[in-house]
């Protein structure tokens, strides 16, 4: 039986959206994931077969090579499921770490806040993993910003003694005005060709005040 013939309270996706995720069985999230099942076997029946094979305790360290024994199993569905796997993967090693995950300007802004109300200008750094994870900060001057006081190597010389994959910068401006100066924007543009050349991301150059804050990334 395919998707399509089930009543409509019962397809995996109709029922996500009316009962939420917790009211469907394993096989049909991993339908979801799916979405379409091959000539003469449903993507239900995919599913299962998948879980069959690996249970949830190994699903996380599935292989494409492994999905690929599964009959029903494309490239593109493979990529789907493997992606969501390791989605899945990082968020719980997230949960154990308890290390901050930064992937907004404002989770970035909240471990900084620190410097908004400072006299002089502060150049700080944080160093994330490639799962987004902080894994470092750094102060790394102290004074007015410009390309002699901020030099590319103090930047990335912490990017890779902790093996960060993305580094944001940001300094605050004493003035209130969150206006870049031509000497912000040397910066960033020195920072973004040091961080290209070393394959590791420039994410955000911030500027702070007290009450506001953007980005020149």
């Amino acid at each position: 039986m395919s998707m399509k013939d089930l009543p409509a309270h019962e397809r995996p996706r109709e029922k996500l959206l009316k009962q939420g995720a917790d009211s469907l069985r394993d096989s049909e999230l991993l339908a979801i994931l799916l979405r379409t099942g091959t000539k003469g076997k449903s993507v239900l029946k995919i599913a299962e077969e998948i879980l069959r094979k690996y249970p949830k305790r190994v699903l996380l360290n599935v292989t494409y090579e492994d999905l690929k024994q599964v009959k029903g199993i494309s490239e593109a569905k493979a990529s789907t499921l493997l992606s969501a796997f390791a989605l899945s993967g990082r968020i719980l090693e997230a949960q154990k770490t308890g290390r901050p995950l930064i992937e907004t300007i404002e989770q970035a802004v909240a471990q900084i806040h620190d410097i908004r109300n400072h006299r002089r200008e502060h150049f700080v750094a944080l160093y994330l993993n490639a799962r987004n994870e902080l894994i470092h900060r750094e102060n790394i001057s102290v004074g007015t910003v410009n390309a002699s006081i901020v030099h590319p190597r103090d930047v990335f010389a912490p990017a890779i003694e902790h093996n960060a994959t993305g580094v944001i910068v940001a300094h605050n401006h004493p003035s209130g005005d969150t206006t870049p100066s031509p000497e912000d924007r040397e910066v960033t543009a020195r920072l973004k060709e040091a961080g290209r050349l070393l394959g590791i991301h420039l994410l955000h150059h911030l500027i702070l005040t007290k009450n506001d804050h953007v980005s020149l990334v």
